[in-house]
């Protein structure tokens, strides 16, 4: 009888034939915990406080919950978001450290963000895709910037993106697509225009009574957005009303073929070029691949360019926050281009060209952030962003400040920029005692000289120093330097790196 020799496998054979054997949900699984840790340890690292709308958000926040009616009519404020105002209540009852609980929640939606992403490439595509479209978010350092400084886009983005991903799982799925968009809609309008695609494609097969109860919901963050306004100014369209007004004033607007050429100006601001290129490969790869898996997806990336497009042709701000929610779907087609060879026969020649392609297209990616990226920029904006801020609360918390400011209360900062995260600090409910020289020097234009006489009759002026200048307070068209000079007449009483702070009372 012939002996058979049998060779035992290593231990490292085994160890990888088990990872190998590791489903992908527990994979993605064990990724997402990894993420969210990461996330915590750059909250805590990277001590950063809100943006200018974010602060604002908190400021009425804080003002619902004392039972005040916030001012929408400030100078030159932002366009209220309900949803944003609401959470703001709910981070200003931490007090101080509340705004750094508005930063967690940007960080944590940005974490939904990724995950969102991975959840609908692999249900779409592959895992392969999945991942590969999650490293593309996790990648963009632009939208990691804004989700560490609380932008409210960063959860805009979230709620759309888990929104796709819901109605892939199920078509038609209907009433929690539509609660995510109506959430969606109480931070941004552009929302309205989807949640009401959304409804004439839920509508088409639906009966009478379903009809109505899709358009009651998809009906709530317009009329929520309309009643907020209603109540807090007597115009239920104020906020889009100021909004085109502030884009003009700031010079924000574009015609037309503007918006059209801003898509790519944008795109390759958020997503860069070799991105840009993998998803308008992967767009075409993904029809000719898996048409059918591909069709939500594409119908969700054409509905987002075009509100960009109609909300900037209709005189809205052209920004590139906007067109984030459009940016994150393409980073899904790039992902196609760059995975989509693991949907094909395993040893295939297409595959094999495939593999070859990708592997080139993330070549080019590497190549281009290398030389582009600049992480020490990043790093030196976010610590700014924390010094400019507690180097604010030092100053104000200084005595000889604080003892002027009792003797006369009015503050003067060089435009609104820092306006927000002053009331903040001084928890100040209103903002009469708390004002811009550049509107000051704006009225004066116009023939009013009521702000600038109380300014020079009494008060306390702060003056941004250094790098501080260039960051907060000579950002806008309109901003003058003559601003940042100090009245005659005013005497220092503080200074410091950041800030130098002037009294003549």
């Amino acid at each position: 009888m012939q002996r058979a020799t049998l060779t035992r496998r290593g231990p490292g054979t085994i160890r990888l034939a088990r990872l190998r054997a590791t489903p992908a949900g527990t994979w993605a699984k064990l990724g997402f915990a990894a993420m969210c840790v990461l996330a915590l340890i750059g909250y805590f690292a990277f001590p950063t406080y809100p943006t200018y709308d974010s602060f604002y958000a908190l400021l009425w926040g804080r003002d619902v919950l004392h039972l005040h009616l916030p001012d929408f009519r400030v100078y030159r404020g932002p366009t209220e978001h309900p949803l944003a105002i609401a959470f703001g209540a709910i981070c200003s009852i931490f007090g101080g450290g509340g705004a750094r609980l508005m930063v967690l929640g940007s960080i944590a939606s940005f974490v939904a963000v990724v995950a969102g992403t991975y959840r609908l490439g692999r249900l779409c595509f592959s895992p392969v895709v999945g991942l590969a479209a999650a490293l593309l978010v996790l990648s963009r350092f632009f939208v990691e910037s804004l989700a560490s400084q609380g932008y409210l886009d960063i959860s805009y983005i979230a709620l759309i993106v888990w929104a796709v991903v819901l109605e892939v799982e199920r078509p038609r799925r209907g009433m929690p697509v539509l609660v995510l968009l109506a959430a969606a809609g109480l931070l941004r309008p552009d929302a309205w225009l989807l949640s009401g695609l959304y409804w004439l494609w839920c509508s088409w097969r639906a009966d009478g009574r379903t009809r109505l109860r899709y358009l009651a919901v998809a009906a709530i963050a317009p009329v929520a957005w309309c009643a907020v306004d209603a109540i807090v100014t007597g115009n239920p369209l104020y906020s889009l009303k100021a909004t085109a007004g502030l884009a003009q004033e700031l010079e924000r607007t574009q015609g037309l073929g503007s918006v059209v050429a801003s898509i790519w100006t944008f795109g390759e601001r958020i997503d860069k070029v070799p991105v840009l290129i993998g998803a308008l490969a992967g767009i075409p790869l993904a029809v000719w691949l898996v048409p059918r898996r591909a069709i939500v997806p594409l119908a969700a990336l054409a509905a987002l360019v075009g509100v960009f497009i109609a909300e900037g042709a209709a005189g809205a701000s052209v920004i590139d926050r906007y067109f984030l929610g459009a940016a994150t779907i393409l980073l899904l087609f790039c992902a196609v281009a760059v995975g989509g060879w693991s949907m094909l026969q395993p040893g295939s020649l297409l595959r094999r060209a495939w593999l070859l392609g990708a592997a080139a297209l993330v070549g080019f990616g590497a190549t281009s952030a290398a030389t582009t990226l600049n992480l020490s920029t990043l790093r030196k904006t976010l610590a700014y962003h924390e010094d400019f801020h507690k180097g604010l609360a030092v100053a104000l918390a200084t005595p000889a400040v604080k003892a002027r400011l009792a003797r006369c209360p009015l503050l003067s900062l060089p435009n609104n920029k820092l306006i927000p995260d002053t009331r903040w600090i001084l928890g100040s409910t209103g903002q009469g005692n708390i004002v811009a020289r550049s509107q000051a020097r704006a009225d004066v234009t116009k023939g009013r000289h009521e702000l600038e006489n109380r300014i020079r009759r009494g008060s306390v002026a702060i003056y941004p120093l250094g790098s501080a200048v260039f960051v907060e307070a000579i950002v806008d068209v309109g901003d003058d330097p003559r601003d940042q000079i100090p009245i005659a007449g005013f005497k220092r009483i503080y200074d410091s790196r950041y800030y130098a702070i002037y009294s003549n009372c």
